[in-house]
């Protein structure tokens, strides 16, 4: 049976849960032809010129990656060594690009727990919230028997998702008043007075940039003349982008950072004194975190200078082994989720993923 671009980004979406993505992330399908052919997948770290190279050279034509090719706005797309500039070639070749990122750090599996994982935690909870995309809270008020089928039309229209459940609503009770006056049809209650009727207050979470098609089906599917709706703009419903958790036992600060090293390998730095076992990992770059830190040490990548003297200063201890040591458990993670759902899934993981090198 033929797979397409398409079917693999439906796919990827509810696999890993795209929606979760922090709202400055441009996760998902970055370009391709959502009705070409998949044969051939691969997954990496990054999209470099050497992974480039490979995709082509190996006629790819569907790469999964962790860190998205194109993370800021292009006006255009010229060959070169730039990321615009490796996007044209691989248009040019026919080659599609999935990002993950900020959606896999949040998924239970992904990155932030493999990052856990590989520090030997245990009890591991979430910190530090990813907060999505815009999301609007659509509230209406209708007849209890007509709820159903309003939820039904909003949901259609992209309402009432969080995560991978579908349909979402909040429902209670309450009553409704209205005065028909002069010109209109009320569906029930009389003209002239004031009507008293029992209602159904529907609540339904909706991306902003679905908030359009979500308020159209509302009112066309709403039993009444005049509906009554409200638009509320909320923060809701963040995934987690930091793991906490215990080692089996204190450990000086020395032996954990070598600890790090062994497991995820890096060039590590280490700021602060032990004895280290409660521990919080942030992949990535998560020195913008460290004000949520509460533990005895964390593992981050990409910590300044100033950043560190805060930490210390608080009692914390930084291990930093790089931005992509950090990630690295992660990716090894995306790539077995990935070849669970694909024959023969070509690894790129270990192709330029890290800038830095050991002397």
């Amino acid at each position: 049976m033929t797979t397409t671009v398409a079917d693999a980004v439906s796919l990827f979406d509810r696999s890993f849960n795209i929606g979760k993505a922090a709202g400055w992330d441009p996760v998902g399908l970055q370009f391709g032809d959502p009705v070409a052919e998949v044969t051939s997948i691969a997954v990496c770290h990054e999209v470099t010129r050497g992974v480039v190279e490979e995709l082509l050279a190996r006629r790819v034509n569907l790469a999964v990656t962790y860190h998205p090719l194109l993370f800021r706005p292009t006006s255009s797309l010229i060959a070169g060594n730039s990321a615009s500039g490796r996007a044209f070639r691989l248009i040019s070749g026919g080659v599609a690009v999935y990002a993950v990122h900020t959606a896999f750090d949040v998924l239970p599996g992904g990155t932030a727990d493999a990052l856990a994982g590989a520090c030997e935690l245990n009890d591991v909870s979430g910190f530090g919230p990813a907060w999505g995309d815009d999301a609007r809270k659509v509230i209406t008020f209708a007849p209890a028997p007509t709820i159903p089928s309003l939820l039904q039309a909003m949901a259609n229209a992209g309402a009432g998702r969080i995560g991978n459940y579908s349909h979402c609503s909040y429902r209670s009770e309450g009553v409704g008043s209205f005065l028909p006056e002069a010109g209109t049809d009320p569906a029930v209650g009389e003209k002239g007075i004031i009507n008293q009727e029992a209602e159904t207050r529907l609540e339904m979470i909706a991306p902003s940039h679905k908030l359009d098609a979500v308020v159209s089906a509302l009112v066309a599917a709403h039993p009444y003349e005049e509906p009554a709706f409200d638009v509320v703009s909320v923060a809701a419903n963040a995934g987690f982008i930091g793991r906490r958790g215990t080692l089996a036992a204190p450990l000086p600060m020395a032996d954990f950072a070598d600890l790090v090293l062994e497991r995820i390998g890096g060039v590590v730095r280490v700021a602060g004194q032990g004895p280290v076992q409660t521990v919080s990992v942030i992949p990535g770059s998560g020195g913008s975190m460290l004000g949520d830190v509460t533990t005895d040490a964390v593992v981050t990548g990409d910590v300044s200078h100033h950043q560190a003297r805060e930490a210390v200063g608080r009692g914390i201890g930084v291990v930093d082994p790089g931005h992509a040591a950090t990630e690295r458990p992660g990716v090894r993670a995306l790539y077995a989720a990935v070849s669970g759902m694909f024959d023969e899934v070509i690894d790129l993981t270990d192709v330029d993923s890290d800038p830095w090198k050991e002397r």
